[in-house]
């Protein structure tokens, strides 16, 4: 999948004009490809489109006009685009409660090493994180957000585009499994056929 380029990067003031109808798309688009692991986990399976506007609100919340500020966000956030066979994924705990958050997220260190698509009976494939998630092993406790990529050979995309996918969620301390929508799969199956 091409990376974002600086040419694709709207100045604030052209965002400005273009940001609701943009809202709108990329909350309808992460509908399609966001998955749940109860209670507290979900995950959002990453493409240009939701990166370049996820580049456009932090330039915007930042309100950036220095060339090499906006470059260094769009190289950062370039990463969480799926090269050829690959996904990506952002995976967000989400424990509303304040105090429960405190306690539990020391129980979830690691749980970004746990993260498993199985196709059908054929292929199990573990999802590997960036290595800003091993601050959790340094800092004791889970980041909130964790961003990890699957991926696969040839053969495990043609598995994927008619098997049934399962994700696992196998952590000591947090086990959760749920098969993967059909509607996110067709997103994921196009993310994989694009260069």
């Amino acid at each position: 999948m091409r990376k974002i380029t600086r040419e694709e990067i709207l100045n604030l003031y052209e965002y400005e004009k273009v940001r609701p109808q943009k809202m709108q798309e990329v909350i309808q688009l992460k509908k399609k490809r966001r998955v749940f692991m109860e209670p507290w986990l979900h995950l959002v399976f990453e493409n240009r489109n939701t990166v370049w506007f996820q580049i456009q609100e932090m330039i915007r919340a930042e309100r950036m006009v220095r060339e090499e500020d906006i470059q260094q966000e769009i190289d950062v956030y370039n990463e969480l685009i799926p090269d050829k066979n690959e996904l990506s994924v952002t995976m967000f705990i989400e424990i509303p409660d304040a105090s429960d958050r405190k306690r539990l997220l020391p129980q979830l260190v690691g749980i970004h090493d746990n993260l498993y698509f199985h196709i059908g009976n054929k292929h199990t494939v573990r999802a590997v994180a960036d290595e800003r998630s091993k601050e959790d092993y340094e800092y004791g406790k889970a980041a909130v957000v964790h961003f990890l990529k699957v991926k696969l050979t040839d053969q495990q995309i043609e598995d994927f585009k008619q098997e049934q996918v399962r994700i696992e969620v196998n952590h000591t301390n947090y086990k959760a499994m749920t098969i993967l929508p059909e509607e996110v799969k067709a997103e994921l199956i196009k993310d994989l056929a694009s260069d």
